[in-house]
């Protein structure tokens, strides 16, 4: 249970296209720069992104991307699943099972259910945390998103 660097570097370009200028957008090759990302990898993300309904492109001489919807409507839960889906899910016991076919705690798994409480707490937090809530500075957002885990009881 990682974060890939998929859904960090998928994340970053987001906000990046997030806080350009929402008329002109970015390239590819803008975003390529600026993160430090090959062009390519940048090509995959931002399909990834443009396929999840959270950017869009702009064809022609200016052309780059640009968000699909405001920034308060872009839940970050969604965007991480399209990136790289769930920290935990059902298939990562069958992953992990061992020398053996299955797994000898298939049946009765204390681990298996704090994997699970660990993915619903994740999910309750980043179905509330938007794009919006990560455009701020570093400290600014900690500051928010705390208060967002104290209002919502997540802590």
């Amino acid at each position: 249970m990682k974060i890939s660097a998929q859904e960090e570097y998928g994340l970053r370009i987001l906000i990046r296209i997030a806080k350009a200028d929402a008329e002109e957008g970015l390239s590819i090759q803008q975003l390529s720069e600026a993160e430090g990302l090959s062009a390519a990898y940048v090509a995959k993300l931002t399909r990834m992104l443009r396929m999840a309904g959270a950017i869009q492109s702009q064809r022609g001489q200016k052309g780059g991307y640009i968000l699909a919807r405001p920034t308060t409507e872009i839940f970050i839960k969604e965007v991480l699943y399209s990136l790289g889906g769930a920290l935990y899910d059902k298939a990562f016991c069958d992953d992990h099972t061992g020398a053996l076919r299955l797994c000898t705690n298939s049946v009765d798994c204390s681990v298996r259910s704090l994997w699970r409480m660990v993915q619903v707490a994740v999910d309750r937090l980043l179905e509330k945390v938007t794009l919006q809530d990560l455009m701020a500075s570093e400290k600014d957002s900690v500051s928010g998103l705390q208060r967002l885990l104290e209002e919502n009881a997540l802590i």
